[in-house]
């Protein structure tokens, strides 16, 4: 929420991370995902809003809720409720699957 998405990737994702979209095939280990993640921001358009609705965790999982408000080259304006689970393991996220409505 502070434009600092790169840098907290790089601190608190493991190499061999695993992150899903949805449904989506998942996209495996850190080069990859940097290059997805990398991908996204360059597209951005208008960033209105980013808002943690709530937070649960335990074990080696923190399951967040997000209000997400934004402008894509490739989706256009989208606006929508997104559930993020991500597993960690020696203090670094090893997965991580994001939930939401199309």
């Amino acid at each position: 929420m502070q434009g600092k998405a790169t840098e907290a990737f790089e601190k608190y994702y493991a190499d061999d991370v695993v992150m899903q979209e949805n449904e989506n095939p998942p996209t495996v280990g850190k080069e990859a995902n940097r290059q997805r993640e990398l991908e996204f921001f360059s597209k951005l358009i208008e960033f209105r809003s980013a808002e943690v609705k709530a937070v649960a965790f335990g074990d080696d999982v923190i399951i967040s809720e997000w209000f997400l408000d934004y402008s894509h080259a490739d989706y256009g304006k989208r606006t929508y409720n997104q559930v993020a689970v991500q597993r960690w393991k020696d203090g670094k996220v090893v997965h991580e699957r994001f939930y939401y409505g199309s």
